[in-house]
């Protein structure tokens, strides 16, 4: 039995790399092309050809992450129509490979594809797509959510700040920042303009240039306003680089881990997470679907082929994987506009998939 699991697993890590690497050429492709039109815009700021490539070059972690699902489907699909066409599936049935004991083997494989893809999605993608970003924009201008910027909410004890973030620096140092005070009853009592800020690992901001100015509180029988400007300011708070780099990043290319805790400062100052809560349980549920592609695939081992009809099983199998990639991120729009649970919004996709992959199992392999 372990012989078999060692030609099975195998061919399928064989497949997969194949169609991996053609997918990744294709990606690789569309990017540098993209890049290419870039490069005569940033010439002037020395973005050249090799600040291209490396650019290209950091975005294939987070590609392979959003293939992995799609390759071992393709990957498995083949392997398994292929011994079925070549009759070897059927000797290896009548060596003792029951149905069970095949599925057995097809989810360990599964679950080495799993731990795979989420150390893939949340370490290694998130680290080079934020290099990629940074090493973009320290060429063509700084990071920014359109024109407003980013917005924060930050509650203590005497009262909240709303902070906003003009702009993020590929050296990592904040630009354009606005925060207001406001005191526990809703009144404004200041309001600071710092041209730059870098966040500090004890919880704080070191503003830069800071102009200062406070209002009167409520209720005070004269109205001063007092403005000072300081040439640096520290600010305690619990706004962490993560967080910020949530706002003004894409929230899916973030480690499962910061998701949760920016999740946690969202919730705690009452503003809304439905999306970062979808994007979360994504990240947790994307990697088990590499599961179900291989319960999706072992039926195919027990069709019965004519000469070159396995091309068109393979075929089938690109688009039920493409489907399954639109499928995931139609219900995560869906899902967030419609306000449904975050966790079954993230679930269901896959949970659809399983049913098929099962009700096919029973059909194909169990009945007949």
């Amino acid at each position: 039995m372990r012989t078999i699991r060692r030609l099975v697993y195998w061919e399928i890590l064989y497949a997969g790399a194949f169609v991996i690497l053609g997918f990744l050429s294709l990606f690789f492709f569309f990017d540098l092309v993209e890049e290419i039109e870039s490069l005569g815009r940033y010439t002037a700021t020395g973005y050249t050809l090799t600040h291209a490539l490396t650019y290209v070059s950091l975005l294939i972690p987070t590609h392979l992450y959003e293939l992995m699902p799609i390759a071992v489907l393709i990957g498995t699909i083949y392997v398994m129509a292929r011994l079925a066409q070549s009759s070897e599936f059927t000797i290896l049935r009548t060596s003792g490979l029951g149905p069970w004991r095949a599925l057995r083997s097809l989810l360990i494989l599964g679950l080495g594809f799993v731990m795979f893809t989420f150390a893939l999605g949340d370490y290694i993608s998130p680290i080079a797509d934020r290099t990629a970003q940074l090493l973009k924009a320290r060429y063509t201008g700084r990071i920014t959510v359109g024109q407003t910027g980013a917005w924060l909410k930050e509650r203590q004890d005497y009262g909240q700040y709303a902070v906003n973030v003009g702009e993020l620096a590929s050296d990592g140092v904040l630009h354009d920042i606005r925060i207001f005070e406001f005191d526990n009853r809703g009144f404004m009592s200041s309001m600071m303009q710092a041209q730059s800020a870098s966040v500090s690992d004890d919880e704080s901001w070191q503003l830069q240039q800071v102009k200062r100015t406070e209002f009167p509180p409520a209720g005070a029988t004269t109205a001063s306003i007092e403005v000072a400007q300081i040439a640096s300011l520290r600010w305690p708070n619990q706004l962490s680089a993560e967080m910020v780099s949530a706002a003004l990043l894409k929230p899916e290319r973030m480690r499962t881990i910061d998701l949760f805790q920016y999740i946690q400062h969202l919730q705690i100052n009452a503003q809304a997470a439905q999306r970062y809560e979808i994007e979360f349980w994504k990240k947790v549920f994307y990697p088990l679907s590499c599961l179900v592609m291989v319960v999706l695939a072992l039926p195919f081992a027990y069709l019965h082929f004519r000469s070159g009809s396995i091309t068109t099983y393979v075929f089938g199998g690109v688009m039920a994987g493409i489907s399954f990639f639109l499928l995931n991120n139609v219900f995560g729009y869906i899902g967030n506009l419609q306000n449904w649970q975050p966790w079954l919004t993230a679930a269901m996709p896959g949970m659809i998939y399983s049913v098929v992959s099962l009700m096919a199992f029973g059909w194909l392999v169990l009945r007949r």
